[in-house]
């Protein structure tokens, strides 16, 4: 039997006194399972543990004179990184969380972070350090760097351990952006930042002692790091915790951990549930009991309604139901949550006029109407969240039945971007131009508020602008998603292009790896893969391209400046799988993009 207490009771001023308070109160209770192999090989950790673990960890790094400076952690998902993370706050230096470089492709964004936070020191196991220095090889810069196994660090230095002087003000750690280029922004996170993001997590999710959290998300980016680790921390309840390749291997994974461990509380992007749409056998799901998975959380992309009504169909016998869909969205700058749906009550959802949103207003359609799009909304802003939508060329508030941008006043808006002053005082220090109330955080997306509720339409950066029309790219990627079975879902990416003085329209699109173009294959309509017994299906790239080059005119009055058809795997994203338009778009005007099929 545990004594369990949410933080909001416990006086705390940052999140080592909330550890602390766990480890002397709740020694013995569980915290954190990693499953190994996504299923398997289980690693638990207690508070106590994480405790004297992150004491040994910060003793090592404060006799390195580690404290107030940023240090760089590249752990593999896994309990190390947690005590890792604890460690550094433990001392008082600064997280920088960071994806370790799976390729020569990923090493340029670690460069950049190096650079950006001038750190001195970097955070890894014993087991990855080998694999690390290999890749940091011939990069001065990097190999100059002080290597720390922590791991390996002896316990008993736990005695050695100084609580450092620290408060809500003080930095937790660098949160850097996906970026969608070489030179990512490090959001200054504090610890008064966190706890009153977790605090409004408690208020918008409800969970208690008794919920249990199952999360695959990347534990470098703020949904992974502060909704699958720190909230069952903040709630004192136990996370169970796996990679997110293991997920993206088998997904039925994800479900079956929810399954095995009775969670109450999951999180991930829309793409993923339609992976499980997809991936999942009927012979998997029978095996499956969802039915104490009362919120199903969907969000860090745009939400599509039907994504989640099949899902709730396809695992109704496993007894998920349609209440427990939790739409949410949030981003870095505030921490991680702004705002989200109801629990126990069906998701809102309203229908638009898509040539009205390309003006920038916002006109009612019904179900069904060929223009019409369908929108899932927020209709849960606690007030301490002051939300608005600002016209982002007059910098004036929006009518309701106007598009702006999303401009949010919180305490859990970050203090601003590390060594970056006029890129924060541009996003962090916005103020309304005709009543001078501030400070607002510019969060790029657009959207709008109609009977308290918020809907988001995309975002300022990647709007597509023809012919002075606004144009949302994953409305165009769905509609080229759409055009045939070979196309891989969540794998399509829309931008633009300045040509001879116009924008038009770019659209990079993966194929399949089971299906080859039709120029390689003989008579029969089929090829053997080299070595194999298996047949890949055929296709025409060309005539593939004309269809969705008609799609897209047909449904969004656009004409494709060019169609690509790529390999699977080309396109750009995010560690926890977010389409990184801007890098499409530098890739693409490099020419480092190689069609699937020419």
């Amino acid at each position: 039997m545990t004594n369990n207490v949410s933080a909001q009771s416990v006086d705390t001023s940052t999140l080592v006194e909330l550890l602390r308070y766990r480890a002397i109160h709740e020694p013995e209770q569980h915290a954190y399972t990693f499953l190994r192999q996504g299923e398997s090989g289980d690693a638990h950790l207690t508070y106590g543990e994480l405790d004297r673990q992150a004491m040994a960890i910060a003793a090592l790094l404060q006799s390195r004179d580690a404290v107030g400076k940023p240090a760089l952690l590249l752990h593999p998902p896994g309990l190390e990184y947690i005590a890792a993370f604890f460690g550094c706050l433990y001392a008082g230096t600064i997280a920088v969380p960071a994806y370790p470089p799976r390729s020569a492709r990923t090493m340029p964004r670690i460069q950049a972070i190096v650079a950006d936070t001038q750190a001195k020191m970097v955070l890894s196991t014993a087991e990855a350090l080998s694999d690390l220095q290999r890749c940091f090889a011939h990069l001065p810069e990097m190999e100059s760097l002080e290597w720390v196994t922590t791991n390996t660090i002896p316990a008993h230095l736990a005695d050695e351990w100084r609580k450092p002087e620290l408060d809500r003000d003080s930095l937790a750690f660098l949160q850097y952006t996906s970026g969608s280029t070489a030179l990512p922004k490090g959001v200054m996170i504090t610890h008064g930042n966190l706890l009153h993001n977790l605090w409004l997590m408690k208020q918008h999710c409800e969970q208690t002692s008794e919920s249990h959290m199952v999360s695959w998300l990347p534990p470098y980016h703020d949904m992974g790091l502060i909704g699958g680790i720190l909230f069952p921390l903040y709630e004192g309840f136990p996370s169970t915790l796996m990679s997110p390749l293991a997920f993206l291997q088998q997904p039925f994974r994800w479900l079956q951990a929810i399954s095995n461990s009775g969670a109450t509380i999951s999180v991930a992007p829309n793409f993923a549930y339609d992976l499980c749409n997809r991936k999942i056998t009927a012979e998997q799901r029978a095996t499956l009991d969802l039915s104490r998975w009362t919120l199903i959380a969907n969000g860090a992309e745009p939400i599509r309604d039907e994504t989640m009504k099949r899902f709730v169909e396809t695992f109704a016998a496993c007894g998920v139901r349609p209440e427990a869909f939790f739409p949410c969205y949030g981003l870095a700058e505030a921490t991680l949550m702004v705002s989200s749906g109801k629990l126990t009550s069906p998701p809102v959802l309203r229908y638009v006029q898509r040539w009205a949103l390309e003006q920038n207003l916002v006109m009612g359609a019904a179900a069904g109407d060929v223009d019409s799009w369908k929108l899932v909304g927020y209709d849960r802003i606690l007030t301490e969240e002051q939300v608005v939508m600002v016209n982002p060329e007059t910098l004036t508030r929006c009518l309701p039945e106007q598009v702006g941008e999303i401009w949010i006043a919180s305490p859990s808006v970050a203090r601003g971007y590390w060594h970056k002053p006029e890129e924060t005082e541009q996003t962090f220090q916005a103020y309304l131009a005709d009543t001078g109330e501030g400070p607002f955080l510019r969060t790029g997306d657009l959207g709008f508020l109609i009977d308290d509720v918020m809907f988001i339409t995309g975002r300022l950066k990647d709007l597509i602008i023809v012919r002075g029309r606004n144009h949302y790219p994953h409305d165009i990627e769905l509609t080229v998603e759409q055009c045939h079975p070979a196309i891989r879902p969540g794998c399509c990416a829309a931008f633009s292009v300045d040509t001879a003085g116009k924008e038009q329209l770019v659209i990079l699109a993966e194929i399949d790896p089971h299906y080859q173009p039709v120029q390689q294959t003989g008579e029969a309509g089929e090829a053997m893969q080299s070595g194999a017994n298996t047949r890949r299906k055929t296709l025409d790239g060309k005539a593939l391209i004309k269809d969705i080059s008609w799609q897209v005119w047909e449904e969004h009055d656009l004409q494709a400046y060019k169609v690509l058809l790529l390999k699977a795997g080309s396109i750009p994203k995010t560690s926890s799988g977010k389409t990184q338009r801007r890098a499409c778009r530098a890739e693409f005007l490099a020419g480092r993009l190689e069609s699937w099929h020419e």
